[in-house]
């Protein structure tokens, strides 16, 4: 992969063309050789050979970290619940039953997203996407079922999935297209209010509406997830980062209005400021969190070994599973945790450094920004650096719909490394699509 800037690239897609002298190496059958080419016509001109979009292998290195985290959250998943899935269902093989379907769906997922489902199909279905995934996500409060006091759920049959976490790729894929369509524009020329309309106005408008729809189901951290998520993309898009603190500074004190207003959330803020004084209601599963981590020391008790999990913190495999991790690795394997996913945010950002375009950059930026902005909030809930809320760790975590959801995103990354730009003489019949 080449490291030509991304500002080089417009992202174009127009159809299909025959390159004019162009050439490359004919197949042993004499067939054509079919290449990719959707570089601006400035930078094809620029170099003494043709700029290609070739498409090779996939990222071996992001693909190893993908599999490892897998593995690792996989046996801790099993060893985090097999006590509360034999107390409360009488198997304690319950829940990493269910997880391995799950795993298996989404590997199909990864698989189907990596080598069927290219990332410029994926830029032709944008809006389409992006309205039907937030039509979900709306009529959860009208068709969605109340679990723990807040509709997050859409249940058809046996089959059951939380809508605002198919809208994370959504909001990413609209955001990407968006932010790359604005690349080609002219802005610079633009009159000062149609300026500040299409790059300011429009972008902040889409994350604004997602963000709007999340938080009417009582979800704060999917919201601010959400938000975060958007703010990563137009920002590394080339959003301007002076008015991007003036929106958090806004963002913030609509947060902390709603903290003051609604009841759960007040309840949260309270518990987080004085545990001690909630240490039989909703400071529980944080104190016992604390406990698990403090327990663990340097080595952890051991792999299965875990006290905490018998009934004292609430859901072990779920959210809190960080905690479980610590107790029975101890602060060892914790760092394994953080360095594997600092190693799979860094080589995620290098596919999109190295991405063909502007749109397939953002989406991949996104993507692995999403991973990056969840661990950091969920290892934050679990140390008790900001208020518990209902934040899921990337691989680790149990649950459907995030696992599903995660790797088909993964699998978009990978199929998005297998592009790049290269310069190659071509020969004179040479077909090349775009």
């Amino acid at each position: 992969m080449n490291d030509t800037p991304k500002k080089a690239f417009s992202g174009r897609d127009n159809g299909r063309r025959r390159a004019n002298g162009a050439g490359g190496a004919q197949t042993q059958n004499g067939k054509k050789n079919i290449v990719y080419d959707d570089a601006p016509r400035s930078l094809a001109q620029s170099m003494p050979s043709r700029t290609v979009l070739t498409r090779g292998g996939i990222d071996r290195m992001f693909l190893v970290l993908i599999i490892v985290l897998l593995c690792f959250g996989t046996v801790m998943i099993f060893s985090a619940s097999f006590a509360y899935a034999r107390s409360k269902y009488g198997d304690s093989l319950f829940f990493i039953k269910k997880q391995l379907l799950y795993l298996a769906i989404g590997l199909a997922a990864m698989l189907f997203c990596m080598y069927v489902l290219s990332y410029r199909t994926i830029k032709k279905m944008t809006w389409f996407i992006f309205v039907i995934l937030w039509i979900l996500l709306a009529s959860v409060p009208v068709i969605g079922t109340t679990v723990r006091g807040a509709k997050r759920w859409i249940y058809i049959g046996p089959i059951s999935f939380q809508p605002s976490e198919f809208m994370k790729f959504g909001l990413i894929v609209a955001l990407a297209w968006y932010m790359a369509r604005l690349e080609t524009l002219d802005t610079d020329h633009f009159a000062k209010w149609k300026k500040i309309r299409y790059k300011y106005f429009y972008p902040l408008l889409i994350i604004g509406v997602v963000c709007a729809t999340t938080i009417i189901e009582k979800h704060l951290s999917g919201t601010i997830i959400l938000g975060l998520i958007g703010v990563a993309v137009i920002f590394i898009g080339g959003f301007s980062w002076k008015f991007l603190v003036a929106c958090g500074a806004v963002g913030a004190v609509g947060i902390a209005a709603y903290i003051k207003f609604a009841g759960y959330a007040t309840a949260r803020w309270l518990s987080f400021i004085h545990p001690e004084n909630y240490a039989d209601g909703d400071a529980w599963q944080v104190l016992n969190g604390l406990y698990a981590l403090g327990s663990g020391g340097l080595f952890g008790v051991g792999l299965g070994n875990s006290r905490e999990k018998y009934l004292y913190l609430p859901d072990p495999q779920n959210d809190f599973i960080f905690a479980i991790i610590g107790e029975e690795l101890g602060f060892v394997g914790t760092c394994a945790v953080v360095i594997l996913f600092a190693l799979l945010v860094w080589r995620g950002f290098i596919i999109a450094k190295n991405a063909p375009d502007t749109f397939s950059s953002l989406l991949a930026y996104g993507i692995v920004s999403q991973v990056a902005i969840q661990t950091i909030l969920n290892i934050a809930v679990v140390t008790h650096l900001i208020p518990a809320t209902g934040v899921s760790l990337p691989f680790f975590s149990y649950g459907g719909t995030s696992l599903i959801m995660l790797l088909a995103e993964m699998g978009v990354v990978l199929g998005i490394s297998r592009y790049s730009y290269q310069k190659r003489p071509l020969a004179a019949n040479t077909e090349v699509r775009i």
